[in-house]
């Protein structure tokens, strides 16, 4: 809960699923809290499903593990570059950090 109240502001909605540390978002001032509950085979209401971010967490763990340990100080710069892997991972990644030098040269 420290996590989020430290990060997250309340106006934002929370997408969440039925881990029960997600109780009492409400009550601390996140009126805006939808759950999907997997134990009741529910994965999607309607548009809203946590599918794709489950998603990210699971290759960002594959990733992330290959380095044996990231400094605290660096993390926030490993999550960003495999935020970015991910959401080119279909692309050629090759051709498009080439394209951008091109254009920005270090």
């Amino acid at each position: 809960m420290a996590a989020i109240r430290g990060k997250i502001k309340s106006q934002v909605v929370i997408h969440s699923d039925g881990w029960r540390g997600y109780d009492g978002l409400v009550d601390v001032g996140y009126e805006k809290h939808l759950r999907i509950h997997h134990r009741r085979n529910q994965f999607a209401r309607g548009n809203r499903h946590i599918n794709g971010i489950e998603s990210f967490w699971g290759y960002a763990k594959r990733r992330l593990a290959k380095f044996n340990g990231i400094p605290g100080d660096t993390f926030d710069l490993h999550l960003k570059a495999t935020e970015y892997r991910s959401n080119l991972r279909r692309g050629d990644l090759y051709a498009t950090l080439l394209k951008m030098l091109r254009r920005t040269p270090l």
